[in-house]
């Protein structure tokens, strides 16, 4: 069973396609606000050359489809990338289930993400600053793996990141997505809308201050404007929680407390996906790299925590964020096939004892 997501096109055709082609057969159930590019992907398997019913194609309500996969005896794998809540969800009704299966299904799944850009006192600037940006508002933070929470050196802060940051991030232009001068277009739909900017609102009543945009426009589509609130509270709403938006929260720490703020990175979400380390000093790269193992999956030293390329840079996070199955790597084929060992022997036994056995 796969179930994708809306924001990433290309990943229904790896949620359905890497179990297909270890040999299984799949029902690929889409998310209702990409049925239509699921199903471009798909008439693509079908265009080249994938057999009819290989691949079953799905749309529809998630709790009948899904729920009619999952409780057949049949049923072997789940692939998964969206919320958090769904996929516990999944993984209970799953559980549930255990006793009428064939086999012990596997279950894999990329979930949410509550992203981390940590500046240390020797590095760039500039590149850190451009990095956030484009790492916090590339399809308008709508990536699992978009950062959210920006951790900056008060030495740093007060020697221009905090202008530039704001300074660049109200360059970007907002509008119709098919004018590529945009770098943003709208978010997904109502729902989202609403819950970005109700977690603004909340964060304002919070005590976070507003650097650069703040406010949406719904008279047509869905448009939020991209963000920037500092907080003087590292455990607040906008630091721990998903917000799936053009929404970043930076903390500024001070220089002497670099490890203290290395242990609020790694302990503040419950999410462990991505992360970015930005440092001149090659030491500080490496040392913070291991400090921060368990804090993402996918560790970015002075780049953003974004943009993972197929092949090179295998993706997957732990802790909340997912069973860290490695997508775009031979381990997220591993998980969909049950692997068989086979002996021949070619000289014949001639006795059943063994030497320690004549005494």
């Amino acid at each position: 069973m796969a179930v994708s997501p809306f924001n990433f096109t290309a990943i229904g055709g790896n949620l359905a396609g890497a179990p297909a082609l270890v040999g299984n057969v799949v029902v690929w159930k889409p998310a209702p606000a990409a049925t239509y590019a699921s199903y471009i992907v798909y008439s693509i398997f079908r265009e080249a050359g994938l057999p009819a019913g290989v691949i079953q194609f799905v749309p529809g309500p998630a709790e009948q489809v899904v729920g009619q996969a999952i409780s057949h005896p049949s049923f072997a794998a789940l692939h998964f990338t969206g919320s958090t809540h769904v996929f516990r969800k999944l993984w209970k009704d799953i559980a549930q289930n255990v006793d009428k299966y064939r086999a012990y299904p596997r279950i894999v799944g990329e979930t949410g993400g509550k992203n981390w850009h940590v500046v240390h006192p020797t590095a760039d600037i500039h590149n850190a600053v451009m990095q956030t940006v484009r790492g916090t508002f590339e399809y308008q933070g709508q990536k699992c793996s978009a950062a959210s929470r920006l951790y900056v050196p008060r030495s740093l802060w007060e020697a221009g990141f905090r202008d530039q940051l704001v300074k660049e991030t109200a360059r970007l232009k907002v509008g119709d997505q098919t004018k590529y001068d945009n770098f943003l277009g709208p978010v997904i739909g109502r729902p989202s809308y609403d819950r970005i900017l109700s977690m603004i609102a909340k964060a304002k009543e919070q005590g976070a201050e507003v650097l650069v945009g703040g406010t949406g426009d719904d008279s047509k589509g869905y448009f939020v404007q991209p963000t920037v609130l500092l907080t003087k509270d590292p455990q607040s709403l906008t630091m721990t929680d998903e917000i799936f938006g053009p929404v970043l929260t930076a903390y500024v720490y001070e220089d002497d407390k670099w490890e203290e703020t290395l242990a609020l990175v790694d302990s503040t979400s419950i999410y462990a996906l991505t992360g970015s380390i930005f440092a001149g000093d090659r030491a500080v790269l490496a040392k913070t790299s291991a400090r921060l193992r368990h804090a993402a999956g996918n560790v970015y030293l002075n780049d953003k925590c974004t943009g993972a390329v197929v092949g090179q840079q295998p993706f997957g996070g732990g802790r909340a964020s997912g069973t860290n199955d490695k997508a775009g790597s031979i381990n997220i084929f591993y998980r969909f096939v049950s692997a068989r060992s086979i002996k021949e022997s070619f000289a014949g036994l001639n006795d059943w004892s063994y030497p320690s056995n004549l005494v």
